[in-house]
């Protein structure tokens, strides 16, 4: 889907069909050539299906009466709340220039006028225009301190990615081929940062719905009390656009249903499965085969779900919204809210996305309520390891009053920290005690000694979590004291303030957490960065009179580039020297724990019929069984464990979590051109300077991103190949049955293990090693080939032919400062007088 399409699906007030035309790929072409049978079939529901139409028909219609010749009547009102005003219309401008509203996005804000612009400032902006006259209408903002922060954000991204398409379209695709090529390219390329996302957990009834509806200031978003979460589904709350509250429900498909069905009726004695199977089908499932209960007549009130699609829901409030969600996310029960409920669609569902309109908290934050063990299901199991995995922060949710003697959180802890650690990017543990103002006989005491009560009780708590947190060594090895952090809060008191402050009840802390979370985020300022350095080259490439101090700077950079690459690629290759000790250690130790690591496929407290079944589950799902209850069985893991062991302290200081650090012991955050200082000497080259410090930081936030994705790959390695080299064994140990079968499954995985042990950990530590190997290469030639190639087409290369940016170089650099707290905002909003240094010396004409 492209941007066309998107904002017309706002402006027409149908931001709830956004997620199915980007599933369908439609763009402006194929919004066009839409019908009527194919409209039917993309968007099921009556309302909007109707609403589309009519506003399709009138675009049409609307693109067929088009002329080349276009009136702007200027005192017009734009039916949008951000204004697009030509502002350098001038000789040489063609009606193509004027860009239309829908490259707006309507934020649904009630944004003020702005159209008194002072005549000194209209005259400074005038003296810009010279050449630059034909340009690409410029956005009329609001007034900044009217603005909340979040939208002030999006309509600068929205005003340079429209700065950018207008730059785009002029540069020429024949004269200097290699350097408009390059630029295109640059500019096509310029993209945002993912979210962040902070996972919670806690077993039902821990508070979490209540913690997270207090939280993020939504009483009623998230049902609590009466009706039980579900165990299996995973929800998402994010920040909307639009005013109004959607979901988006993700279905299981419907081959993995049916595969499951035939898994759970061979486990009818499993609580699991009544349980799941009664949520769905009532008794009726007692009855059948597993081919009967794929019937259509079970799934009539969900047809996405049989055409793999997503299932949308759009209501005005929070209380809506959460009635609508209760029979795809909680499970069942005698009374209260859920008793009409005829169906429950939880076991279908792999994962709730919530959008909650006008949420500064949520703006680059996703909150994720998940479940504490992973799923049977494969792919529900395989979302939940990559959201694990993906978490910068973790909320460990649990009732204060056993705290520290609860033993689920800490199981949660501990089964989750190498997902989480090494094998993850989270960076903050923060074990949240709620329902801290739950006292007996509250009301009997006056307002301090309530305050002093519930504060000694709390001090007490975070010191007796903290104490429990010291036992976890395992736990340790992937996180510091300084990474575990204990919360006291109240969600109910908090939203009620009867006895306590706000303050006290702690919320506000979580709330400040989150709100340092969106104003470190980088997504808008990576963008416009980009922008100002793709600008920056274009317009000083323009400049010819400067080759020999071009010539001069560029030697110098190159010289430059072969030390900071020397200073990368050494503490790599030291490094893999540390890794290849200790895994050489681990294999070692491996050999001889065999056995050890095989206890798990013995039973223990569960009766030998019981631990058939088990084990069956076990060796049909390679090697991992996860119980709706108890700790999870994975013999790879075990297998592997000594492996991980020799290496879990030197990973995590090679990959440590805290981005302040950097991966790879910081080397890459530490490459430098040094680029500032070369702007001081080499003044008339400074805006190929610019773009070459933008450009070395955008390279080095990919390279961390990709090493933080790709460090999760090398850690998991060693498991994964334990993994692939048990597969045959388990699917020879699946195959039997009848008598002995348990023994046999046992004999076939001892032996398997015996014959293997001496190959298939050498083959784990090989893997880990030529995967670090790659990493290491892959950042310095990416180092290497992406800075050299930026420093030929900015020093080597002339632009006479490209356009001159002037005006929208100027622009984008108001926004940048204004992201980057600019000391000078308001003199950045023009340029300095002729004899003022800086990048208006080299853009005057």
């Amino acid at each position: 889907m492209d941007d066309f399409v998107l904002n017309k699906l706002m402006e027409w007030g149908l931001a709830e069909l956004i997620e199915r035309f980007k599933d369908e790929g439609i763009d402006e072409e194929i919004l066009y050539l839409l019908d009527d049978p194919e409209i039917d079939s993309l968007i099921p529901r009556v309302g909007h299906r109707a609403k589309f139409k009519n506003k399709l028909k009138l675009l049409k219609e609307e693109k067929n009466t088009t002329t080349n010749q276009e009136t702007v009547d200027s005192s017009a009102q734009c039916d949008f709340h951000m204004q697009f005003k030509q502002e350098h219309k001038g000789p040489g401008y063609s009606p193509q220039c004027q860009q239309k509203p829908e490259e707006a996005v309507d934020l649904d804000l009630d944004l003020p006028s702005t159209s008194n612009t002072s005549d000194k400032e209209g005259k400074r902006k005038l003296d810009l225009q010279g050449e630059s006259s034909r340009r690409q209408p410029q956005t009329k903002k609001p007034r900044h301190d009217t603005i909340p922060g979040s939208y002030r954000e999006k309509i600068i991204l929205y005003d340079v990615k429209n700065i950018m398409r207008w730059v785009d379209e002029r540069i020429p695709k024949q004269d200097n081929k290699k350097l408009n090529s390059f630029l295109k390219t640059k500019i096509s390329k310029l993209e945002t940062d993912k979210r962040e996302m902070v996972g919670v957990f806690g077993k039902t009834g821990a508070g979490k719905s209540s913690l997270i509806n207090a939280v993020i200031g939504r009483k009623n978003l998230l049902p609590s009390g009466g009706i039980s979460a579900c165990t299996s589904v995973m929800i998402k709350v994010e920040a909307n656009m639009q005013r109004k509250y959607e979901a988006d429900i993700e279905f299981i498909t419907k081959e993995v249903w049916n595969d499951e069905l035939w898994s759970l009726f061979n486990f009818l004695e499993d609580n699991d499965t009544d349980e799941k199977l009664s949520a769905l089908y009532g008794e009726e499932w007692k009855n059948k085969k597993p081919e009967n209960l794929m019937d259509y007549k079970y799934f009539k009130e969900i047809p996405e779900f049989l055409h793999s699609r997503r299932k949308t829901l759009t209501c005005e409030s929070a209380e809506e919204l959460s009635a609508k969600l209760v029979k795809y996310t909680r499970t069942g029960s005698k009374g209260g809210k859920g008793e009409n409920i005829k169906r429950w669609y939880w076991p279908l569902v792999k994962c709730v996305t919530i959008r909650v309109p006008s949420n500064d908290l949520l703006q680059h934050v996703t909150l994720v309520d998940l479940p504490g063990n992973g799923d049977r299901n494969k792919s529900r199991d395989e979302m939940w390891k990559e959201v694990v995995g993906s978490c910068s922060t973790v909320w460990i949710v649990t009732d204060i009053n056993r705290a520290a003697a609860e033993t689920e959180p800490w199981e949660i802890l501990e089964r989750t920290c190498s997902l989480m650690g090494n094998g993850g990017q989270c960076q903050k543990i923060h074990f949240i005690c709620t329902k801290s103002d739950v006292i007996e006989d509250l009301d009997d005491h006056s307002s301090d000694e309530v305050r002093a009560l519930i504060f000694k009780r709390n001090m007490q708590a975070k010191e007796e979590v903290k104490k429990e947190f010291n036992k976890l060594n395992q736990v340790k090895k992937h996180f510091s004291d300084d990474c575990f952090e204990v919360f006291t809060v109240s969600s109910k008191e908090f939203l009620k303030q009867k006895h306590l402050n706000p303050d006290d009840t702690e919320i506000p802390k979580l709330q400040e957490f989150l709100k340092d979370l969106n104003d470190c985020h980088s997504e808008t300022l990576n963008h416009v960065s980009g922008a100002y350095g793709i600008l920056s080259l274009i317009q000083g490439a323009r400049r010819t009179e400067v080759v020999s101090q071009k010539r001069e700077v560029c030697t110098i950079l190159e010289d430059k580039m072969r030390q900071e690459l020397e200073k990368v690629r050494k503490p790599m290759e030291e490094a893999y020297k540390a890794f290849e000790k200790c895994l050489s250690e681990g294999v070692e130790q491996s050999k001889p724990s065999c056995q050890q690591a095989l206890s798990s496929i013995y039973p223990s407290e569960v009766s030998g019929s019981g631990f058939h079944r088990t084990l069956k589950c076990v060796v049909q799902h390679n090697g991992t069984y996860t119980p709706k209850k108890g700790k999870q069985i994975n013999l790879n893991v075990d297998l592997a464990s000594r492996l991980t062991d020799s290496i879990d302290e030197e990973f995590k200081k090679t990959f440590p979590n805290e981005r302040k650090y950097g991966p790879f012991n910081g080397v890459i955050n530490n490459f430098s051109l040094d680029t500032e200082r070369l702007i001081q000497k080499h003044g008339n080259v400074e805006l190929q300077l610019i773009f070459l410090k933008t450009e070395e930081e955008k390279m080095k936030t990919k390279l961390n991103k990709i090493t933080r994705e790709r460090k999760k790959t090398i850690y998991s390695s060693l498991t994964t190949t334990i993994e692939e080299a048990m597969k045959e064994c388990y699917q020879k140990a699946a195959d039997f049955k009848g008598k002995d079968s348990l023994k046999n499954m046992r004999d076939t995985i001892e032996k398997h293990v015996h014959d293997s042990k001496n190959i298939m950990f050498q083959q784990a530590k090989n893997e880990m090693l030529n995967q670090l190997r790659d990493l290491k290469e892959h950042v310095l030639d990416t180092l290497e080939k992406t800075m050299q190639k930026s420093i030929e087409l900015s020093l080597k290369t002339d632009g006479d032919t490209i356009p001159d940016v002037t005006v929208e170089l100027a622009e984008v650099k108001k926004c940048y400062d204004e992201l980057k707290g600019s000391p000078d905002e308001e003199m950045s909003l023009i340029w300095p007088e002729a004899d003022s240094p800086g990048p208006a010396a080299a853009l005057r004409p």
